[in-house]
């Protein structure tokens, strides 16, 4: 399962990384791609949306 998700605080290439590791936390194998120029966030995932939300949220970084 493919996710778009918008994370507004994400500013620089340190956030992107902090949000790939809070995804990895809950799924080691997913495949994250973060822009920090156009606040998104793609995961390709085994776990559900609001799992990803949740770890996003956690890290500091809550994504609509």
């Amino acid at each position: 399962m493919t996710l778009t998700l918008t994370v507004p605080n994400m500013a620089c290439s340190a956030c992107a990384n902090n949000i790939s590791n809070a995804v990895k936390t809950i799924d080691a194998d997913a495949i994250v791609q973060a822009d920090p120029k156009t606040k998104l966030v793609s995961v390709e995932t085994q776990a559900s949306e609001e799992k990803i939300k949740e770890a996003l949220a956690d890290a500091g970084y809550p994504a609509t």
